[in-house]
């Protein structure tokens, strides 16, 4: 004989309702949840209001994600952002200078969260350009007006890059280039290095045709010095007797030409014959 029915749910209705419960829930979640695209050139952080706060363990590369809505991600651009700078600077001597200088950096892709939780989003205002102007102010204040100016720009352009990219490394950026564009000094200033280099440089010019003159000189009393010594030698070597030998081979050259008809006989005991003809 069955039970009757005392008006109590069922088992049934009972997992009819959990499930319609579950799905619910899932409805709700998912209609407030967060879509979110992120672009190429991008990456993605995750603040878990709930759960732990910044996810340091994992950075969201490009493409659709889904997050719950009472979390709160933040999208990073990772290529390469150019800062330009123009600042007044002081000189080793105490001169003020105003410098140009064009810093090019982006974020390290794999320190993401660290850059977030140490410098936030505007790290370009907090981070790079207060270091930039630090790093300008002291390597600047190593050198004169006239080595800025003219002899040693690369070299000041060189030391601010490797101390900008010890510094901004530390700080989970990476520096790509750090590029003096002008430098500027006083008018006065300016003529003055101006007509110094000029006064070098025909300073040197002359030093250099002294210098080839001086060596055209001494070339040429070389050359003297050496006929000199060759006419002594060849003077040297030229006795009588040589002499004589000499005439007495060119007499027999001369004889034994078919064109010789006249032979006369040089004065003196020593002389020698003279030989006189017509060609046929």
């Amino acid at each position: 004989m069955s039970q009757p029915n005392l008006g109590f749910p069922s088992g049934k209705f009972f997992g009819t309702l959990g499930v319609i419960l579950l799905i619910a829930i899932v409805v709700i979640i998912f209609s407030n949840a967060t879509f979110i695209t992120i672009d190429a050139g991008e990456r993605g952080v995750l603040f878990r209001r709930f759960s732990g706060g910044l996810e340091k363990t994992k950075i969201y590369s490009p493409g659709f994600h889904v997050y719950a809505p009472w979390n709160s991600m933040y999208i990073y651009n990772v290529r390469e952002q150019q800062l330009e700078e123009q600042m007044d600077v002081l000189s080793s001597n105490g001169l003020n200078i105003r410098v140009d200088v064009t810093v090019r950096a982006h974020p390290s892709f794999d320190k993401i969260p660290e850059l977030h939780e140490t410098f936030g989003k505007d790290f370009i205002q907090s981070l790079i350009r207060p270091e930039v102007r630090s790093s300008v102010r002291k390597i600047i204040g190593r050198f004169t007006p006239e080595e800025l100016y003219s002899t040693r720009r690369e070299e000041v352009q060189t030391l601010i890059q490797k101390d900008l990219e010890l510094t901004l490394s530390k700080n989970f950026v990476s520096l790509r280039a750090a590029l003096i564009r002008e430098i500027s000094l006083p008018e006065k200033v300016r003529t003055a290095i101006e007509e110094k280099i000029q006064a070098e440089q025909l300073s040197l010019k002359f030093e250099y045709i002294l210098d080839q003159e001086k060596q055209e000189s001494e070339r040429k009393i070389i050359e003297a010095k050496a006929k000199a010594e060759s006419n002594q030698i060849l003077t040297a070597s030229l006795s009588d007797k040589i002499l004589k030998d000499k005439g007495i081979e060119a007499t027999l050259k001369l004889a034994n030409s078919p064109n010789s008809k006249i032979i006369i006989i040089g004065s003196g005991k020593d002389g020698l014959p003279l030989i006189l003809g017509n060609q046929n």
